[in-house]
């Protein structure tokens, strides 16, 4: 056994996929143009041309290795200059497969400008059963930056009727305004994840997990998301220091989804972009 150890290592790691973006926006005559685009390994970034007129540039990530396995890693770095806008969304949700060792790495990195803004709003990541996965989200604002971040995550996929019983999900997040920490969230599950997900104070039993930021707070947003009916999971909505942040917490995927996708088209007071209606 210890003969095959080494090669077969050897072998993991060289099928381990690498993916790096890079991407500069900023406000060229009046219209938000890219200045920058660096891609390296498995991700890519394209900008569908919309058939609706928007001040806003759309793009989209695109993780050519299908998913991310035990050893992957993403490193993705958006600057939005001054009085530019972006919407950044990815071509479909995002598997994190099992790993038999190694965790997955993602690093995000967001930097927006004076009177810029940025929605960040990525389809939903699926975890499967013993997954391993740290990531990294660290956000720069102007003072008078504009922020939405919405970021979803399901273990397992009930329609297949997968449990994520074990798994490293570790999650920490950063937001700065003006070089102020103004927002610190950090998540971290090991070990038994169903057990932990069934705990009352976790998510009694949800397996769908999810969070809105809006930066500065929009009070008119979450009275209109506390009239909404129909929602499927539970939603918390609330504003404090210039900060909005809405939970939400859902027994499957789709029920998440549904609720996901109705806050964000109140947020945006629009239409979704087209690949989160697929």
């Amino acid at each position: 056994m210890s003969e095959q150890a080494g090669p077969q290592n050897e072998t993991f790691a060289a099928n381990r996929a690498a993916g790096t973006i890079r991407l500069g926006v900023g406000l060229r005559e009046g219209v938000s143009r890219r200045t920058r685009v660096f891609e390296q390994g498995s991700l890519r970034v394209r900008f569908p041309t919309t058939a609706r007129p928007s001040p806003d540039l759309e793009a989209v990530i695109v993780n050519t290795a299908g998913g991310i396995a035990g050893g992957d890693t993403a490193d993705v770095d958006i600057a939005v200059e001054d009085g530019a806008s972006l919407r950044v969304t990815t071509s479909s949700a995002e598997k994190v497969y099992r790993s038999p060792g190694a965790a997955a790495t993602m690093a995000v990195r967001l930097k927006v400008g004076s009177g810029a803004s940025l929605a960040w709003m990525p389809r939903e990541m699926i975890l499967f059963d013993r997954a391993r996965l740290e990531r990294t989200i660290e956000i720069e604002l102007a003072e008078n930056a504009r922020l939405l971040l919405a970021e979803a995550v399901v273990f397992g996929r009930s329609g297949m009727n997968e449990e994520v019983r074990e798994g490293w999900f570790s999650d920490r997040w950063r937001v700065r305004r003006a070089g102020r920490l103004v927002y610190a969230e950090t998540i971290r599950l090991d070990g038994a994840i169903a057990e932990t997900l069934r705990e009352p104070a976790v998510t009694n039993g949800g397996v769908a997990i999810a969070i809105i930021l809006l930066m500065p707070a929009d009070e008119a947003f979450v009275a209109a998301l506390r009239a909404c009916e129909g929602l499927r999971g539970e939603v918390g909505a609330s504003s404090w220091n210039g900060i909005t942040a809405v939970r939400f917490c859902a027994p499957d995927g789709e029920s998440l989804r549904h609720d996901l996708m109705t806050a964000l088209t109140v947020a945006l007071s629009g239409p979704l972009p087209p690949l989160w209606l697929n």
